[in-house]
């Protein structure tokens, strides 16, 4: 037996907005593969209106409908036949989410769930970590997006325990996260891996992602907290002008991409890890997963 079917996953962030589509190759007698087919990430950066305004704007609805709506065409054209669409801090927060999300369905006929913080790093969890991991050691998984940040602690490839803080890019970019936030984090990982001897962090996420591309690091090899340093103060010798163009970063990406590192940084710093792992996973990847082994609800195409 040999079959490929296409599944796809739709992850609406505070950041950004993603369409991941995945082949599921079944054979006879060999583990289930999962392979990336196509990415698309749309920068609608739903936080900034809704952290600062409680709501998604009119313009950004508009983006969200025809965004959606083409992600449905794509998804016909590729001949997905099942999809999730989830999304996370910024559509929870918004006193018109649930309008915008009503406006979606009736658009495009996707339909989205929004998800709490829980549900997310459980989702995120689902992903083919272990393929990254040292089932010997212990990490403290870390996954930055635009609204909210998923901490996990890893122990021996078991979860241990796993929290979900308001803190994220969009957030830190618009100076809206408490300092009680951070100290509520501090003392958060601070409790939670002390009893371990040593760990490294695990991180995921656009920023960390890019981060890593850059470094020019074989996959499977770690950044060192001494790389992230350097890498995080020279950004910050570089206006926000000179990151798009002397750096090479895209627009959507050079101004994030310094709050994302603090929050790597502060992360390793105060649970005493020195190098960070960056195995290119992420809600997306887990959503895939869940709606294989059906531990999620989903949609046919």
């Amino acid at each position: 037996m040999f079959s490929i079917k296409k599944y796809a996953a739709i992850d609406i962030g505070s950041n950004a907005v993603r369409l991941l589509i995945s082949n599921i190759i079944e054979q006879k007698g060999k583990p289930v593969q999962f392979k990336k087919n196509s990415l698309v990430r749309v920068p609608i950066r739903l936080g900034a209106d809704v952290f600062l305004n409680n709501n998604i704007s009119k313009e950004n609805t508009e983006r969200i409908l025809d965004t959606m709506l083409a992600f449905k065409l794509l998804m016909k054209s590729h001949k997905v036949v099942k999809y999730k669409a989830c999304a996370t801090s910024a559509m929870r927060e918004s006193e018109n989410g649930k309008e915008v999300v009503d406006l979606v369905l009736k658009n495009s006929g996707i339909s989205i769930d929004v998800i709490e913080g829980e549900e997310e790093a459980a989702i995120i969890a689902a992903t083919d970590l272990h393929k990254y991991i040292d089932t010997n050691k212990t990490y403290l998984y870390v996954d930055v997006g635009g609204g909210s940040t998923e901490f996990t602690v890893i122990d021996r490839g078991n979860q241990v325990t796993s929290k979900s803080f308001k803190i994220g890019t969009v957030r830190l970019l618009n100076d809206i996260v408490k300092k009680e936030t951070w100290s509520e984090l501090e003392t958060w990982i601070n409790t939670n891996v002390k009893s371990y001897h040593k760990l490294d962090v695990i991180g995921s996420g656009g920023n960390i992602n890019k981060i890593f591309k850059i470094s020019g690091k074989a996959m499977g090899k770690p950044l060192s907290y001494f790389y992230l340093t350097s890498y995080y103060n020279m950004l910050q010798s570089h206006s926000y002008e000179e990151r798009i163009t002397e750096l090479g970063l895209n627009q959507d990406r050079a101004d994030v991409i310094i709050p994302a590192m603090r929050i790597y940084l502060s992360s390793m710093k105060w649970s005493g890890a020195k190098n960070i792992y960056v195995p290119k996973i992420g809600l997306a990847d887990g959503i895939i997963k869940s709606i294989y082994y059906d531990t999620v609800s989903s949609n046919t195409q």
